[in-house]
């Protein structure tokens, strides 16, 4: 065993023998907010302790405005800031590792570059992988939708199709949860007149976990746009340029040019094999101060996670949720070191969010709904907020104000 030294420099020691070292594997909502968080406590400001986030990325990506990314309306480093850029003036470090596994007995972190980490307190927040083994071919021939790289290559590849002669551009979009309905609606936009848009789905409704103001609006803005909405419909197996569904115990076929994947994730295969408790959906299951059942000094938040309040209600894995368990995480992890009561985590529903084409969202709060321009200028300024450092958000908000002006 040997410690991560250039990259991770060593404190000076004060009280113990080594500094206390708080891990954080992952670099989403859940772990980078928290390191955050642990950076504004003002005793944690000291070389007795070290902050170490560790994510296999560079650059930290603000996933609900991904989508406009394909349309032009921000630019990559508006909502793919470096770690490196958000942590300078933090406590916190970045090393960009990949991780191969945790020996939760030993406290140690395994990385694939072969080097090994210990840690006295540890954050498990990397998330979810997607499951493209579901259908014969997704794995060879369906593109997915969750990094900036996803964005990027979706980009060039619509860029080659506009390039091309073919009137009619063909886009399949497995799964009508937010992320297939908002790049549908996107997409539509951009495309206009020449995209052939479907939205596919095995349940018999989009988005069927929102609110009835929400889907309303995201049912009417999709038909505005052209999107064929294909519900009670299951994709048999996805070709080079064809698609195969079964609607009604009839199989179909679509030609496509582009298939896109939004649903259908899994735990990361090293998550899984944390010699822990785990449900039936491979999760690991954290009591209500978000503590890893069975080890009180490693924290768990987002979607790998079963996470529960004390009245037994499960919070949902959504990026809203991680959002709030960051600050709860930090501060429980302070009371751990201190010896103080840790504080159960308790989800409250802002409402949800979601952008319909380029110049149209949907806002839902506390009962009541908003769609349109209105709702989009209010879901970008919401967002605006929620940006990691105040930096960023000057900085984005700024673009985004003058932008608007100019045009």
């Amino acid at each position: 065993m040997y410690e991560i030294k250039d990259k991770i420099p060593q404190k000076s020691k004060l009280k113990q023998p080594y500094p206390l070292r708080i891990c954080i594997l992952g670099g989403g909502f859940g772990g980078l907010y928290t390191a955050l968080e642990l950076g504004k406590i003002a005793q944690i400001r000291q070389p007795d302790y070290e902050i170490t986030l560790i994510e296999k990325r560079e650059h930290f990506l603000f996933t609900p405005l991904l989508y406009e990314v394909v349309t032009g309306e921000l630019h990559n480093g508006e909502i793919a800031p470096s770690y490196k850029k958000l942590l300078s003036d933090s406590q916190a470090k970045f090393y960009q590792a990949e991780i191969q596994g945790v020996d939760l007995e030993k406290q140690l972190v395994n990385l694939q570059n072969g080097e090994i980490l210990t840690y006295d307190y540890l954050v498990l927040a990397v998330g979810k992988e997607t499951r493209l083994d579901v259908v014969p071919g997704a794995t060879e021939y369906a593109r997915t939708f969750r990094t900036l790289a996803d964005a990027e290559d979706l980009k060039k590849q619509l860029q080659f199709l506009e390039a091309s002669n073919i009137p009619l551009i063909r886009i399949a979009i497995a799964g009508a949860g937010p992320n297939g309905v908002e790049i549908a609606c996107k997409l539509a936009d951009r495309l206009k007149k020449r995209g052939e848009i479907r939205l596919i789905d095995r349940g018999n409704e989009i988005l069927k976990t929102f609110s009835k103001g929400s889907r309303t609006a995201s049912y009417r803005a999709l038909v505005k746009r052209g999107v064929r909405i294909e519900l009670d419909t299951n994709i048999e197996a996805i070709k080079p340029d064809t698609i195969i569904v079964n609607h009604q115990g009839k199989t179909h076929k679509f030609q496509t040019d582009l298939v896109l994947w939004t649903g259908g994730n899994q735990s990361i295969e090293w998550v899984k094999n944390l010699n822990c408790q785990h449900n039936q959906q491979g999760q690991l299951i954290a009591t209500p101060t978000l503590q890893l059942a069975g080890y009180p000094n490693v924290f768990v938040l987002g979607d790998l996670a079963e996470i529960r309040d004390i009245q037994g209600n499960q919070t949902p894995a959504t990026a809203q949720a991680a959002f709030q368990q960051a600050p709860c995480a930090a501060r429980n992890i302070w009371a751990k070191i201190t010896g103080r009561k840790l504080k159960p985590f308790s989800y409250l529903h802002l409402g949800e969010m979601l952008t319909l084409g380029i110049k149209n969202a949907v806002v839902y709060s506390f009962g009541i709904t908003l769609d349109g321009n209105l709702a989009r200028i209010i879901r970008r300024g919401v967002y605006i907020q929620r940006l990691p450092t105040l930096k960023h958000k000057l900085q984005v908000a700024k673009r985004w104000i003058f932008g608007k002006m100019k045009k």
